[in-house]
């Protein structure tokens, strides 16, 4: 009797970043630490975290790919992962060194994105105290 294998599906935002059938086994990082998947694993979801996921397939063996934050959903033998970012590689030095660059960094762009959040909810709520005492 052939083994049971899963299908993984590594979603980004606007494409599929990786569709593969024959899983033998998942790896991804959360926030608890490491995560595994087996075929007869129940269903479940899972906050990923920036790291390493890795993935074993009968016919190419283990694969690594870094992956920024995001979910990963089983359901039945189906694995969903979307992510904001992915890139794939054979040298897992050079992938984590990517993970903490780009991933564990915010750019520049989202740091002030940010900074004008905060200062909007701020003056928000400075003018809703304001409001409260007239």
């Amino acid at each position: 009797m052939p083994p049971t294998l899963m299908h993984l599906k590594v979603l980004l935002p606007f494409q599929i970043f990786a569709e593969k059938a024959g899983v033998l086994r998942i790896v991804a990082e959360t926030h608890e630490g490491s995560f595994g998947l087996l075929p007869h694993r129940l269903d479940c979801v899972a906050a990923i975290v920036p790291g390493i996921l890795i993935y074993e397939t009968e016919s190419d063996g283990e694969a690594l790919v870094a992956v920024d934050e995001g979910v990963m959903v089983k359901t039945g033998l189906d694995v969903l992962i979307s992510v904001r970012r992915a890139v794939s590689g054979t040298d897992l030095g050079q992938l984590q060194d990517l993970v903490e660059k780009e991933f564990l960094t915010l750019d520049e762009r989202e740091q002030s994105v940010r900074t004008v959040m905060a200062k909007l909810e701020s003056g928000l709520l400075r003018r809703f105290a304001t409001l409260k005492h007239e």
